[in-house]
């Protein structure tokens, strides 16, 4: 593959070409390396600054997101008991007890979370989960650093740039808002790296297999990502076939390595993604009101809460939450990137990534366009497409999270181009730069990142981290917790997660299948209602009990048997006196206060 402009292979951009001169060279190499760690110590010191408040404050979490954040600890202690425990990866009992949690259709990280298995067992699911979340944006910038430096532009501040965009842009911050698995976009780079190696005659098997192994590593951290990333190659290869004939020759090794790829990935995917799709657990695609989630038009001119610029009141009516900021640009980077691709017209992947990101970005508006947080009544494409099977199962605006990479790879692209004019005049050269700075500045110094807003957590009770409730479960119990887990309270996960899921619970945070007649096998993010937990849940929302009939108590104890329950908790909670009254007139049972809980010994009933 070859750049447009030089028809030198792409990557070789001639900043690195041997000389003559050894001494020179070796200055050449010297000098490269001292900016490879330079570039490596600037990913580091942000990957800390937007996670900084939590390093500093240990009893801290994620502010607006602490349910993602307790789910995914809770995914780290699953990994851990994999390989402590060897216990099956792709599903799990020790939450929504009796049933269980298909994690193929979750976010169960297992790439991550089996070898950072160590770090959880020595230090601990929170340890475990900011690792995680740090090291995955670090290891963004250094894999996208790696691969344009390397093998796409050649030049190092070019790759630099476009790298620490595409690592710690507005939508990358807004989703380290607890969702390492996306933010954690460093296999993204290493699958395009391998793509074009494809083309290179005589190593199709082994670029095939490669390939196929990276594929497999993302397949296992996010298949939203990797969907993203298949369809944005797609369209940059057609680009290339039809814009540079000379690069048809090398087809035959492109397909016979991207055929070894697909059926190497294929074969070690076939299961878990039939487990996915068809095993216990699986669900039918997101609800309608989540297939709902778009991109309004006017947040691609404005600044992400997260940003320098940002402002949370501002933001609200255009993001449907803080995880959620995929297109907030702002308009001096919408027009930078405008005239970049302008400018850079006859780069034939240029074009494509151009076309690449207005497709994206029209996917995102979702069902009906809206516009300032107000529906215009205009169908947008996705409409045509939200009920595909697979498709069903993405948030339509998450396709405007795939813009980020295509404006980091356009930086680098424009940064590049003007260190070549820069170098062709060399008397203009301090006017070039100054230029070039002073643009940059005004469009991305507004979306610097600022650390992430953090919250005091509620200690994990003592009942729990002493083992308290062990002989309480016996006989294959479980924990029932007031109020029982689910999208706005997740904190026992949290709680199982410390005792590395050896405590299993009922219900839980978790993506699974609405089984009720007229449902469909449509997603909820807990197990189906049952009438105890509709009943607590009210309780939760209004702070007040309602009355308590003869059939409330019956359908308390049919449900505490459905969930094998050994023992009811109450932890910490603003209507915890509710909640206790609740429960003790329902079961008829007073409750003892120990370790920090409320706690109903419900045994006499479920036996």
């Amino acid at each position: 593959m070859t750049t447009p402009e030089s028809g030198r292979p792409v990557g070789e951009s001639g900043a690195g070409e041997s000389t003559d001169d050894p001494a020179r060279d070796g200055r050449r190499r010297s000098s490269g390396r001292w900016k490879d760690v330079a570039a490596g110590a600037s990913f580091v010191l942000l990957g800390f600054w937007v996670t900084a408040r939590m390093w500093w404050n240990p009893s801290h979490g994620i502010r607006d997101n602490r349910t993602d954040m307790a789910q995914f600890e809770w995914m780290m202690a699953h990994g851990a008991r994999v390989v402590t425990e060897f216990a099956y990866p792709f599903s799990s009992d020790r939450m929504n007890v009796p049933e269980s949690v298909n994690l193929m259709a979750n976010t169960s990280v297992l790439s991550v979370s089996l070898p950072m298995a160590p770090i959880t067992v020595l230090f601990g699911t929170r340890a475990a989960f900011l690792v995680f979340l740090t090291l995955g944006m670090i290891a963004t910038a250094t894999a996208w650093y790696f691969v344009l430096s390397r093998v796409i532009i050649g030049a190092r501040g070019p790759a630099w740039l476009g790298a620490t965009f595409c690592a710690y842009a507005p939508a990358m911050v807004s989703h380290a808002n607890a969702h390492p698995n996306i933010v954690s976009q460093y296999v993204v780079p290493l699958i395009i790296w391998r793509t074009v190696r494809l083309a290179q005659g005589g190593r199709w098997l082994r670029n095939g297999l490669l390939l196929a192994l990276v594929i497999v590593w993302q397949a296992f951290l996010n298949l939203e990502i990797l969907l993203m990333t298949a369809i944005g190659l797609g369209v940059v290869v057609v680009a290339l076939a039809l814009g540079r004939p000379e690069l048809r020759g090398r087809t035959r090794p492109f397909l016979a390595g991207l055929g070894v790829a697909a059926a190497a990935s294929g074969l070690l995917l076939a299961y878990p993604l039939y487990v996915q799709f068809f095993g216990p657990g699986a669900y039918n695609g997101l609800s309608w009101l989540i297939r709902g989630y778009s991109t309004d038009l006017a947040s691609f001119v404005a600044y992400a809460r997260e940003s320098l610029a940002g402002d949370a009141r501002s933001v609200t009516r255009l993001a449907k939450n803080p995880t959620e900021e995929n297109s907030f640009f702002g308009w001096p980077l919408v027009i930078l990137v405008a005239a970049l691709v302008w400018w850079l017209r006859r780069n034939v992947v240029v074009i494509g990534l151009a076309l690449l990101g207005l497709l994206f970005a029209v996917l995102s508006l979702g069902r009906e366009i809206r516009f300032d947080g107000e529906g215009t009544g205009i169908p947008g494409p996705w409409a045509l497409l939200e009920d595909l099977p697979v498709l069903h199962s993405v948030v339509p605006t998450r396709w405007a999270l795939a813009i980020t990479p295509i404006i980091g790879l356009l930086l680098a692209y424009g940064a590049e181009r003007v260190r070549e004019v820069a170098a062709r005049y060399p008397d203009r050269r301090a006017q070039i730069r100054f230029g070039t700075v002073t643009v940059l500045a005004m469009a991305l110094v507004p979306v610097l990142p600022t650390p992430l807003p953090t919250k005091r957590l509620e200690p994990t009770p003592e009942f729990v981290t002493s083992g308290a409730w062990r002989p309480y479960l016996t006989g294959g119990r479980s924990v029932v917790t007031l109020p029982l887990p689910d999208t706005e309270y997740a904190d026992p996960l949290r709680w199982s997660a410390q005792t590395r899921l050896a405590m299993p619970i009922a219900r839980g945070y978790f993506l699974g299948p609405d089984t009720r007649p007229g449902k469909d096998r449509i997603a909820l993010f807990t197990a189906p209602p049952r009438p105890t937990s509709s009943f607590f849940g009210a309780v939760r929302r209004t702070g007040e009990v309602p009355p308590i009939s003869g059939q409330a108590r019956r359908d308390a104890v049919e449900d505490l048997r459905y969930w094998r329950a050994g023992v009811v908790v109450l932890g910490p909670h603003e209507h915890a006196d509710a909640l206790r009254t609740a429960m003790t007139e329902l079961t008829g049972i007073e409750p003892t206060h120990t370790g920090g809980v409320w706690v109903w010994d419900v045994r006499p009933l479920t036996d």
